[in-house]
Order: structure tokens, then sequence, then C-alpha cells
């Protein structure tokens, strides 16, 4: 299967439908918002009231040469800026509480994304892309739907209340200035295109990145074997050089954005200072007439940039929000029924009380299977198991082993076909249901960070102490755990870090167990320990298994001898099935198969290897 990532390009220049979406994420929070609103208008109010302030005491204090207004006139000129200060105070605290808080409730929806989509998606999606939606992506986004609104609404507050009060002062005035306005549109329009381009290649890279650094970690044991450090340095090193000149290009047209505004800006404030002086020199206005519109002017250009800046920023945090809503958007390929949901429940709401015991009796009817890479792994597969029935499932890689048990275990659907469980085509059921019911232990399993207790009872939340130890005594671990330091509560470390192998795969055995499913699957559980070990859990395993309906998925043939069925696969077709003893008689690709690896473990023991 092929499981390279082609990130999806964009290409609209600004999505308002994409922005809805995300401002969706605002609706819980609307009072708060509100509130925020009416502490930004009145915050305008009140700045656009300081030049006025400016204008009587230039009139009618300095010119008059008049101080019996002068105590008033300070006093209230206090009160404003106390008032002013308050407002300022309170609106950047409801703005961080409303950052903080979208911020979380987008990181939610996307975790809460990733833990119902199916492993398609997974097999097809690298980690450092999911991880920098979920960083990088979902912080970005939380401060331009808070901080960028709460900007973007401040500036045309103060640009309306600034306009209102210049329309009073002059209206002739005040229209020469907006006649600039058209220039600032034109030249945001061209410039937010460009902004927007280049900050997508950015983003873009900087999955990437993430991506590289993901593998660099995971991969450092495979990178010192293998002498692979250059090479990654290379490779890293041509990363982090295109991510720097598409970050360069980004910020150069953002740069060159800025000072063009404010140069319109300024041309305007030109224009006023020349008209107005010369209506002074007139005598058609006063002298704190012209101060007053002198200072709306000067302080016009901070809400046309603040608003230039939001717009701009809001381009490159578009190339996030596509990326994160795309996640959020994705559905999972296998999904229950609408009418299957009510009657039975889901992972979220699950009915038990609902659901019938599974037997174990399992068909594979006609199943067709293929990627969505196109790639064809089963074709017409039958296969009927009785309850209890133990079943191995041998052949090379890739012949279809773990596709079949994926399949069984509802990780995947199939293209054509139908997968009965006592008779039922497991689709009339949850996914829930079946993977209730399920025990799953991995070649490599995965452990969570917490204690050696904790990682058992995974596999059952409501687990008491004891049922934890029976566990572990059953797969022949309580030996090495209580031989630990803490025993059962020592930590294993990020990932089972602080286990062997050996330990870590009799840790997932007891989570298993401990389930108590009724269908078991092992996939090549017992191929990355070594054979002291495997002999020493490889008869708990099958007492565990008995009477359970289970597939073993064996590199190792000799862990299989005792299934009662052994079906050797390959390209998706059963080949031969049978007991050992008459596979081996068949003198066929099993025998083959049986008598080669027998013959290498032999040398192995002998060369000491």
């Amino acid at each position: 299967m092929d499981n390279y990532f082609e990130e999806q390009d964009y290409t609209k220049s600004f999505d308002i439908n994409l922005w809805k979406k995300l401002i969706g994420f605002c609706k819980k929070y609307k009072k708060r918002f509100i509130l925020l609103f009416l502490f930004m208008t009145s915050l305008a109010i009140v700045g656009a009231v300081f030049p006025q302030m400016t204008g009587y005491a230039i009139d009618n204090i300095v010119e008059a040469r008049d101080l019996s207004t002068l105590p008033a006139f300070i006093a209230i000129y206090v009160g404003l800026i106390i008032f002013q200060s308050i407002l300022v105070f309170a609106f950047i605290y409801i703005a961080g509480r409303i950052d903080a808080d979208v911020s979380a409730d987008v990181r939610e929806a996307a975790f809460h994304k990733l833990q119902n989509l199916s492993f398609s998606y997974f097999d097809n999606t690298p980690v450092g892309w999911i991880m920098a939606r979920l960083t990088s992506d979902t912080f970005r986004l939380g401060e331009i739907v808070s901080w960028g609104v709460v900007d973007i609404v401040h500036g045309i507050f103060t640009m309306l209340a600034f306009i209102v009060f210049m329309l009073f002062t002059d209206v002739r005035l005040t229209f020469l200035m907006l006649a600039v306005t058209p220039f600032l549109v034109i030249a945001s329009v061209y410039f937010q295109k460009r902004i927007l381009k280049a900050h997508r290649e950015s983003r873009k890279l900087n999955s990437r990145i993430t991506g590289a650094y993901n593998e660099g970690i995971t991969g450092a044991k495979t990178t010192k074997t293998l002498m692979r450090e250059q090479k990654n340095f290379e490779e890293f090193d041509e990363l982090s050089s295109g991510m720097r000149r598409a970050s360069i290009k980004a910020a150069t047209i953002q740069a060159m954005y800025f000072p063009i505004v404010l140069s319109i800006t300024g041309i305007g404030v030109a224009l006023i200072i020349g008209e107005g002086g010369r209506a002074v020199i007139g005598n058609i206005i006063s002298l704190g007439t012209l101060t007053i519109f002198i200072s709306y002017v000067l302080q016009m250009s901070e809400p046309i940039s603040e608003i230039a800046r939001v717009l701009s920023e809001m381009q490159s945090a578009q190339a996030s929000a596509e990326r994160t809503v795309s996640l959020l958007e994705s559905e999972p390929d296998v999904v229950d029924r609408e009418d299957v949901i009510e009657k039975y429940g889901d992972f979220e709401n699950p009915k038990p009380e609902t659901w019938n015991k599974i037997q174990g009796h399992i068909t594979f009817k006609d199943v067709s299977f293929q990627y969505k890479t196109g790639e064809q792994v089963l074709s017409h597969f039958n296969l009927d198991v009785r309850p209890g029935e133990k079943i191995a499932l041998v052949g090379e890689t890739g012949s279809g082993k773990s596709t079949i048990v994926n399949l069984l275990c509802r990780f995947y659907e199939p293209t054509k076909g139908q997968i009965l469980i006592d008779g039922m085509d497991y689709r009339e059921r949850p996914q829930i249901w079946l993977q209730s019911n399920l025990g799953y232990v991995l070649q490599a399993p995965h452990l969570f960070s917490g204690s050696v207790r904790d990682n058992i009872r995974y596999g059952k939340l409501e687990a008491t102490d004891e049922e934890v130890i029976e566990a572990a005594k059953i797969v022949d671990a309580l030996n090495f755990i209580e031989n630990m330091e803490k025993g059962f509560d020592s930590d294993v470390g990020e990932g089972g870090g602080r286990l062997s192998t050996g330990e870590k795969q009799l840790v997932s055995f007891a989570r298993a167990i401990i389930k108590d499913p009724a269908i078991f699957v092992l996939d090549e559980a017992t191929s990355s320990i070594d054979t002291q070990t495997e002999s020493k859990i490889q008869s708990a395993i099958f007492k565990i298994l008995e009477g359970r309906t289970s597939f073993i998925v064996a590199h190792r043939l000799s862990t299989i001898r005792s299934c009662d069925r052994i079906l050797v696969i390959d390209e998706g077709k059963i080949l031969e099935q049978g007991t050992h003893k008459e596979l081996l008689r068949k003198r066929g690709h099993y025998h083959n198969l049986y008598t080669n690896q027998f013959k290498k473990e032999a040398e192995s023991r002998i060369l000491g290897v």
C-alpha cells in the first residue's frame, strides 16, 4: 500500500464560509462578545472625545486667556483617562479569556475528531501534519478569532466615531480625507492575494518540518545504526531552507504592505493640513477646530493600520484555518448507520443493555477489499469459522493476513461482500459492540505513559486491583512486575521505553486478557520477543484462547502448531488449510515454509546467533 501523503493545495483568496465555520466556535461565548463590543464602542467614543477636549482648551482657555474653567477641564480629562483605562483592562481581559477558550475548544474538537477517524486516515496522514494542526495552527486560529476580531471591530468603531465627529467639525475636509480610501482598498486587495499565497507555502513546509522532527525522534536508533545523520541533516536542511525562503518572502510582502498603507494615509493628512490651514487663515474655522481635525486625521491612521494588520494576519491565518478545518471536516470511512446508533448507541453513548452476546461464529462471505489507493488485497474471499475455533494465518509479507483481521475487527469494511458474526452482518451493530468484545495484541504494542497497573487496566477501566494482578499472573508477567522498584505502580516511561520488548508484550497480553473478550486477535504478537519469553507465555495464551474464537497472524510457525486450523494465504486467497500435521503431510506450501524456518532456527541455535 502506498502511504505517500500529498497535502492538499488551497487556492481561494478569502473564503468567508471558512471563517464562518471557525467563528462558530465563538457562539457559546456570545455574551462575552456582546460585553466586549460594548466596551469597545465605549472606548472608541472616549477616544474620539479627547481631540474635542483639546480643541475646547485651545479656543476657550488658551485663546480666550480664561482659566476659570481649567479645574473642571482637568477633572473631566482625568476622569476620562481613568474610565478609558478601566475599559482597556476589561476588554483585554475578556479577549484573553476568549482566546484561551476558543483555542482549547478547537484543540478539543480536533482531538475528538481524531478519536473517531478510521484507520485509513492514519495510514495516509503523517503524524507531523496532524501535530502541526493540533499545536501551531490551533494556537494561531485562537489568536485571530479572538484578538483579530477585537482589533478589527475596535478599529472600525474608532473610525466610525472619528468620522462622525469629523463630519460635525467640517464636512468638506472629512470627504477630502475619505477620498484616499479607494486607494487603500486597491492596495489591500492586491497585497492580500500575494500574502496568502506566500503564507500557504510557509504553512505547508512547516507541516513537513514537523513530520521530519517526528521521524528524527522516533527513528533515532535506526539513524544511528545506519549512520544516516549527515543524510538526514541534508534532507532537513533542504526543508528548513525552503521554509526560510517562504517565510522571508511572506514577511517581505507584508513589510511592503504596511508602509504603503501608511503612505496613502499620510497623503490624506497632508491634504487636510493644507486645506485646513488655508481655512484658518481665511477665518473660516478656528485654530481649535483645525487642531481637533488634525488630531482626528493623525489618529485615523491607527485604526486603518490596525484593520490592515488584522486583514493581513487573516490572510496568513487562513492557511492555518484551511488545514485545521480540513481535519475537522474529515469523515471516517467506517461509520455506523443512524438507525443502528439510535437503537444500540455508539462510542460516546453506548447502550450495552441492547447488545446481544457474541458467540464467535464468524463468516467472510464473498469479501473483496481494496485500499483508497486502488490496491486490491482481497477478492471474493470466503471463510467460515466456528465458535471457539483457533485460526492461524500464515503467508508471505503483503499476502493479506493483517487485512483479513483488520476487516474482522471492523477497522476497515469490505468493499464488497459481508462479514457475519453469529449469522448477522456486523454492520447491523455499532462498532463499539464488536470492539468491546475484542482482544487485540500487536507485534509492536503501544504502552501509554503511566504505571504498569494503569496500562493493564486500559483494557478494562473499571477493573479492580485483584483483576489486574490476576491478568498479570495468567500471562506470567507477575514476576518481572514485582521485581520492579514500585511493582505495579512503576512508571513504564513514554511508549513503554523503560521496559524490554518482551516485558511490553507481556503487559499488552495482560491488557487484552483482562477485557475477557469473545474474539482474540494476535497479529505477529510473539515475533518481537525472544524464544524463552515466547515459550513462557505460549501455554498460558492457548489456555486463555480456549473457548474463544481467535485469529493468530504468525511469522514463527512454531507458535501455531496447536491451532485448530491453519490457513496459508497468498495474494488474498487461501492456498491451503488444515491442521499442522495435515498440512505437513500434504508437503505443499506450508511444508516448505515450516521446514525452511525450522532449518534456519536450528542453524541459529547451533551457531549461537
